[in-house]
């Protein structure tokens, strides 16, 4: 029996260019990398192999963004659902070394301070 080749459908799983961020005070990497259509942003951070250039990264508990826009905030999915489109970029963030609140409270305090000890010598 002959089977035309014309009558079969080639399956190609359709890939998109997407990728990978994550930097230090001193150091940054991107990497690009093909997915698979439907990669969830969590997914495609392990795919891109990153933690192996920065072992600190804790894949499971990162905060991560798209082009600064946090994943399971503001109404976006978290990083388990959120499907990657073309040309986006996973950002994954540090954790914070110091709250930011915490930091002008005291800059503030210390500012009041200064003042009061200025007004004290005039």
């Amino acid at each position: 029996m002959f089977v035309s080749m014309n009558n079969c459908k080639h399956i190609e799983a359709e890939t998109i260019l997407v990728e990978v961020a994550y930097a230090l005070a001193n150091e940054q990497k991107i990497i690009a990398l093909d997915v698979p259509v439907g990669t969830t942003a969590r997914q495609a951070v392990l795919m891109s192999g990153i933690v192996e250039s920065f072992p600190e990264i804790d894949v499971e508990q990162a905060t991560m963004g798209i082009f600064s826009q946090v994943l399971g905030t503001k109404g976006l999915p978290g990083p388990d659902e959120y499907q990657l489109q073309a040309k986006d970029r996973v950002e994954i963030y540090r954790p914070l070394v110091a709250d930011p609140k915490e930091v002008r409270k005291k800059r503030a305090a210390q500012a009041r301070q200064r003042r009061k000890e200025k007004d004290s010598r005039t």
